[in-house]
């Protein structure tokens, strides 16, 4: 039988920082920065760096909902809601996750209408989704609903298209969190 050694937890990690004085700590986190673009994501996101830092998390999302078939790339639901999770992690804002679970809706029904795709398991994932845009959306002031609620009416229309409920549900989800029509 082997051990698994564990990781190091973060009270270990946090000891050693308290021994770091400022320009120590800047220069820890001028290597993560360089040491990764997702760092790099989390720390514009975290400090609202650049003109839109939702832009990597959309990236990533369309890439791995609306792969370029002709390269052969593979979808996954796993990877693009990771990109969410990531964001939720760096800021979080309510805001910027009802926008990238929208675009996620986006993008999956877009990608699945185009191609003629059939699978349970990615419009299982897509729904699951629109339940948690509507959400995410009813927790924002109502002045900021309509315009995203458009968009996952659009979503729910294409949602008819796919076959295997997937509108049906759609129609249910936003029948049990009160929205008609785009409106609140």
């Amino acid at each position: 039988m082997t051990s698994k050694k564990a990781s190091p937890p973060w009270s270990h990690v946090k000891a050693k920082l308290a021994d770091f004085d400022r320009a120590d700590l800047i220069g820890l986190v001028q290597d993560l920065y360089a040491a990764s673009r997702d760092n790099q994501a989390f720390l514009h996101a975290r400090f609202g760096l650049g003109d839109d830092v939702l832009k990597p998390y959309k990236t990533t999302i369309d890439r791995w909902l609306w792969p370029d078939m002709l390269k052969h790339q593979d979808t996954s639901v796993a990877k693009a809601k990771k990109a969410i999770a990531d964001y939720k992690k760096a800021v979080g804002r309510p805001e910027g996750l009802a926008e990238l679970m929208v675009f996620f809706c986006e993008r999956a029904v877009g990608f699945s209408n185009d191609v003629g795709l059939q699978d349970e398991g990615y419009f299982d994932a897509l729904v699951r989704m629109f339940g948690q845009a509507l959400k995410a959306i009813d927790a924002l002031p109502t002045e900021h609903r309509p315009p995203l609620l458009g968009r996952l009416d659009a979503v729910r229309s294409l949602g008819h298209n796919l076959g295997y409920g997937v509108g049906d549900d759609m129609d249910d989800l936003l029948a049990e969190h009160g929205f008609d029509g785009g409106s609140r």
